[in-house]
């Protein structure tokens, strides 16, 4: 069993760490120039072998100014409801936190609705199995009597995390756009907030419709762009079949689950289009 004292103490840092990032202003971080490429990565979901390949791509030690964003990491759906051990996505956590403690000014984790659905309390499942609890039982499982205390420090990593990234070539990172529904009423203030609002993450609020949004009409991307001031969005939260989906001429999203997991490396400094952004789209490679 890993150490429960260390892995809080990392949990704890890289809590600390998400909040003091550089460029960090409210719940977006703003990349300077001296940052050269991105990569991104869509869900993970507890996915460690495709974390393992995405950090072979990365490659962060030999690439100084090359950044890294990764994004709803919990609960994993191949998590069999019978089995005694539980969900054990909350490692890849753990992995993510390491690495923001090895790089702080370089590895960015946004959340996803499923970290929401933690940090909130509200029950979300997929094919009727309730992955709250699976989750709860694999940190049980895991930690034994500190579960109780490292769950909590999940809880304040969620809370801590940057709803998006965004570079200096006006291309911003996130797990998902509003619905066009909620974007009359939709509260910019809360991106340059110092901490979420309660009521920012109620249903149809500006948390949750920056977790939850389905919505890829091209209008809804254009107003959604003018409200951030930004070009091209990048995301997750939609199951690809293809592994990425250009679902308009704004926005590409990304899948880092199996069976084609991918990632999309991308300059983050000069001029840059739907259709380089869409190139920069390659599969994680696999290990034999």
């Amino acid at each position: 069993m890993p150490d429960p004292q260390k892995i809080l103490a990392t949990i704890r840092r890289a809590t600390d760490l998400s909040r003091a990032t550089p460029g960090r202003v409210g719940a977006v971080v703003h990349l300077g120039g001296e940052v050269e490429d991105v990569v991104v990565m869509g869900d993970l979901h507890g996915h460690i072998h495709n974390f393992a390949g995405l950090m072979t791509v990365a490659a962060l030690g030999k690439h100084p100014t090359r950044h890294l964003v990764v994004q709803e990491l919990v609960h994993d759906p191949r998590t069999d409801p019978d089995g005694e051990a539980g969900d054990l996505s909350h490692r890849l956590v753990d992995l993510v936190c390491a690495l923001k403690c090895q790089f702080p000014d370089r590895v960015h984790y946004l959340p996803g609705n499923h970290e929401l659905s933690e940090l909130t309390g509200r029950s979300i499942a997929k094919n009727g199995v309730p992955l709250n609890a699976l989750f709860r039982k694999g940190i049980e499982t895991t930690y034994g009597t500190m579960a109780g205390p490292i769950r909590a420090a999940y809880d304040e990593l969620f809370r801590a995390l940057p709803l998006a990234v965004k570079t200096v070539n006006r291309i911003f990172l996130c797990h998902t756009i509003p619905d066009a529904q909620f974007l009359d009423t939709f509260d910019v203030s809360v991106l340059t907030a110092e901490d979420w609002p309660l009521e920012s993450l109620e249903r149809g609020s500006a948390v949750y419709a920056m977790t939850w949004g389905r919505d890829t009409a091209i209008e809804t991307a254009e107003r959604f762009a003018e409200l951030v001031d930004a070009d091209l969005f990048i995301c997750g939260h939609q199951p690809c079949d293809e592994g990425f989906r250009r679902a308009n001429d704004r926005l590409l999203i990304l899948d880092g689950t199996d069976p084609l997991p991918v990632y999309c490396r991308f300059p983050a400094r000069g001029p840059v289009t739907m259709d380089a952004l869409v190139a920069g789209v390659k599969s994680i490679p696999r290990r034999e």
